[in-house]
């Protein structure tokens, strides 16, 4: 049988059969390994410890002091157990998808009767069942046909329509928790009894469509959250107690900061007191802005289709824009026009207007630029996910060799406001190239390794976060922690070397040559709405003073008080 060489964590390799498992490696090291081993870490990707490793790799083995790994697992099974759960209980409900997601997990289902919050206890205490018998957890790849047909013999249209687009190069792999099986990429536990039976809570109910699309069937999604043990838990649902006092929808109310109705989804109406929250806040970041050297710009709010298709937003974006047609005089047809999603295309048409010379580089532009994004209804959240709104936007045009000097001086200006508004720590994220995107690898390759430098350069080592940069560059996202240990990606800053491209900006080099500037997209608080949704959540309510609506009020004192 052919050999392959297995890499561990300290340097040291072993030569084993092609096919051995994890878990066969796991017992191999020693025997008390064998026994913790929950998964592994083959090459980079997370790696159940039943599949076979058939060529050189790296290794590391997980156990359950492993939190990350442990906790996917955990949630992810839980997720399965759930779901059968609810086939025992209910066996004419259909199955769909159920990710993991932050502190749990969730599952969509097809069922004509509505989940009540009694049948949560239910499902809770047929999940511990489950989780007693200690079932065994195993898997297996079927070919394409074999899946189909087995779903389409169970009356199970969605898993059907989920099998249809697994690509024909990729496994079909299937897993059983007990006798109950689903498709899934995994990976799993070994047994059901892994489970911590007492740091799981089922927490919610809600709506949802088929794939997201509101042409779809509407689903019913049962949440949950899980934790390594009991601790866990109770810290979390503490925290959910805490955020709900806190919830910046119902101090925006008590506060008489804003509402938002029903013939305006997604739109916020700010009072007196939460429009002087607004207007405070714009005036320090003009002010800061101006200090840092940007010149601040207006652009239109309904520019023509044919420049979203030249930027490359209207085929990444079009669900997300909304249009109006126009009839226009003596046109043969109606034109087709968007409310802004963001404002980038807007500030590169500023930038081509007159030549640009390398000495008027780096070009700083600033705007408190409104947009507008279709979010579905039920993703929609008070005034932290919303359809109108405005953002703290920037864009630094610049030479490839400004943009360490450039990165170093906005995480400069960023770690200033940040400490103004209450925040005097953030963590900072390297975001890489996404899988759909434009430009070419050579592109992409120049651009992350730029922006890279310059984050090392100004003395940090970010986070790593692959495959969530933008779709023409990758990014940094600027994380704040709020009172109560939840976190929030703010600020973000972008190294873009397509869209001045596709776009055609130029400015003239030291050369007398035409050049591409570079690009880089920032913003510091991300938007306003969702900023202040943010600070109004992290301070109670009791915002710094000088941004508080109402500082100062003067109470008369008498002897019956």
């Amino acid at each position: 049988m052919a050999q392959i060489s297995l890499t561990f964590p300290d340097g040291n390799s072993r030569s084993y059969d092609a096919g051995i498992t994890p878990s066969e490696v796991a017992a191999d090291i020693s025997i008390s390994l064998g026994k913790k081993a929950i998964s592994a870490n083959v090459n980079g990707a997370h790696w159940d410890l039943a599949w076979p490793i058939d060529a050189d790799a790296a290794i590391s083995i997980h156990t359950m002091q492993d939190d990350e790994a442990a906790l996917e697992l955990i949630r992810h099974d839980f997720a399965h157990v759930m779901a059968r759960a609810v086939q025992e209980i209910w066996p004419d409900v259909k199955v769909t998808i159920g990710p993991v997601i932050e502190h749990g997990w969730y599952y969509d289902f097809d069922r004509e009767e509505h989940f009540t919050p009694d049948d949560l206890g239910k499902i809770e205490a047929r999940m511990k069942d489950i989780i007693n018998a200690r079932d065994p957890v195993r898997t297996e790849v079927w070919n394409r046909q074999r899946a189909l047909q087995h779903y389409r013999d169970n009356g199970e249209p969605y898993k059907v329509e989920l099998v249809d687009a697994i690509p024909g190069s990729d496994p079909i792999r299937m897993y059983w928790h007990g006798d109950w099986q689903d498709l899934c990429r995994g990976p799993h536990l070994q047994h059901t009894g892994q489970l911590p039976a007492d740091a799981f809570r089922l927490t919610s109910i809600a709506g949802a469509y088929w794939r997201g699309d509101s042409s779809r069937e509407m689903l019913q999604r049962i949440y949950g959250v899980a934790f390594k043990n009991r601790v866990g838990l109770k810290q979390h649902l503490t925290m959910l107690e805490e955020a709900a006092r806190r919830d910046h929808r119902k101090l925006g109310r008590e506060m008489h900061l804003f509402h938002m109705q029903e013939e305006a989804p997604g739109q916020v109406f700010w009072h007196p007191n939460g429009w002087t929250i607004y207007t405070t806040l714009q005036d320090y970041m003009r002010r800061r802005q101006d200090a840092g050297g940007y010149v601040e710009v207006n652009t239109p709010q309904i520019v023509a289709r044919k420049l979203w298709e030249e930027s490359g937003h209207w085929e990444k974006f079009q669900e997300h824009i909304f249009t109006l047609e126009v009839d226009e005089e003596h046109a043969r047809e109606k034109a087709v026009n968007a409310l802004k999603p963001m404002n980038c295309p807007g500030h590169v048409q500023i930038f081509n207007q007159g030549i640009k010379s390398y000495r008027d580089l780096p070009l700083r532009i600033a705007e408190f630029g409104s947009c507008s994004r279709y979010e579905p209804s039920g993703a929609l959240h008070g005034i932290m996910r919303v359809r109108g709104f405005t953002q703290d936007d920037g864009h630094i045009f610049c030479r490839e060799d400004q943009i360490e000097s450039e990165t170093a001086r906005y995480i400069d200006f960023l770690a200033n406001i940040y400490a103004d508004l209450g925040f005097p720590e953030f963590k900072v994220k390297f975001a890489d190239r996404p899988e759909i995107r434009a430009g070419s690898d050579e592109t992409w390759d120049k651009a992350e390794e730029a922006l890279l430098h310059a984050t090392r350069a100004a003395g940090i080592e970010p986070d790593l976060n692959p495959g969530e940069g933008a779709f023409y560059g990758p990014k940094l996202e600027f994380v704040l922690t709020d009172a109560i240990g939840r976190d929030w990606q703010c600020g973000t800053h972008q190294v873009d070397f397509v869209l001045p491209e596709r776009l055609n900006a130029t400015y003239v080099g030291e050369d007398g040559d035409r050049h591409r500037p570079v690009m880089l997209h920032r913003a510091a608080l991300g938007s306003f709405e969702r900023f202040i949704g943010i600070l109004i959540e992290s301070s109670e309510g009791r915002l710094p003073f000088w941004l508080a609506p109402r500082q100062v009020v003067v109470a008369s004192i008498t002897a019956d008080s």
